[in-house]
């Protein structure tokens, strides 16, 4: 991780998301007694500290007194309650931890606004493939954070994949359209293709394990590859690769993912708008 001194890290809320970063961070030499989790099941923090041997605490004031950074995982509905009830909690406080928020949808200038202003916030747009340490994660950070805590934030992030940094906030709206949802769309391709073998008059499981293999094994290889390239290497002139390329292309496809994707963006932008409102 890091030549430094771990600081102390303090997940609010141990869901999927925070289970796979800690799982991530511990894996590489995190100590766990550094890290600690807060959220109100019980059982979720116990299953925390088995698995990780990390700290837990059910009262939110006393888990986040000595922490460095905070990681606000939790839903976006109930943001800016938890970020108020923070607020309260370091009034007057010298102590200035850093806070990175994981939650869709929810602005930093938002989440800074609901702790009471002056806080160092970064904002990231996770996905969903950090639960298999394989996440590709968008972070924004604002004026307040310093170098080492966009370090440090990275840090955390890549303890369950890669990470990327974008220098305008509502470039995290085309993050989400493209890695936050784009594994949805990744399984839809896996299903038609599915369907389409079944069509064809293979039996489901082959079908199956024909098109997961495949988008697994073509995920692989375009790691560190140029896509257009390795397209083109399959792409026989005359043969069948080229005849269903040609048909997709025929029928849109391109035009296709520039529409869906453009949707979801513009999506993600209405619940940013929705959700940013205070609330009594």
């Amino acid at each position: 991780m890091t030549n430094h001194s771990p600081v102390t890290l303090c997940f609010i809320g141990a869901g999927n998301m925070a289970s796979s970063l800690i799982g991530g961070l511990v894996s590489n030499q995190y100590p766990g007694q550094k890290i600690i989790a807060h959220d109100l099941d019980t059982e979720k923090l116990q299953q925390l500290q088995d698995r990780f041997s990390i700290r837990t605490e059910i009262d939110v004031a006393t888990a986040i007194t000595e922490a460095d950074s905070i990681i606000l995982s939790i839903k976006p509905q109930v943001m800016q309650q938890v970020c108020k009830s923070i607020a309260r909690l370091l009034d007057n406080s010298p102590h200035k931890p850093l806070f990175i928020s994981i939650a869709a949808g929810i602005r930093e200038t938002d989440i800074n606004r609901w702790l009471g202003g002056g806080q160092a916030v970064v904002r990231c747009m996770p996905n969903t493939p950090a639960l298999v340490n394989l996440g590709a994660s968008g972070l924004y950070a604002n004026t307040a954070v310093s170098q080492a805590q966009k370090q440090h934030a990275e840090q955390i992030l890549q303890s369950a994949g890669i990470t990327v940094w974008v220098e305008d906030e509502s470039q995290l709206d085309a993050v989400t359209a493209i890695s936050g949802s784009g594994p949805a769309y990744f399984f839809l391709f896996i299903e038609s293709l599915q369907n389409a073998a079944i069509d064809l008059g293979l039996d489901s499981d082959t079908a199956a394990k024909l098109a997961r293999q495949t988008a697994l094994g073509a995920a692989t290889m375009a790691i560190d590859k140029d896509v257009t390239t390795l397209r083109q290497q399959v792409t026989s002139k005359g043969g069948t690769t080229q005849q269903a390329i040609a048909s997709f292309q025929q029928n849109g496809l391109q035009q296709l993912v520039f529409k869906a994707t453009r949707a979801a963006a513009e999506r993600s932008v209405e619940l940013a708008d929705e959700l940013a409102g205070d609330l009594n």
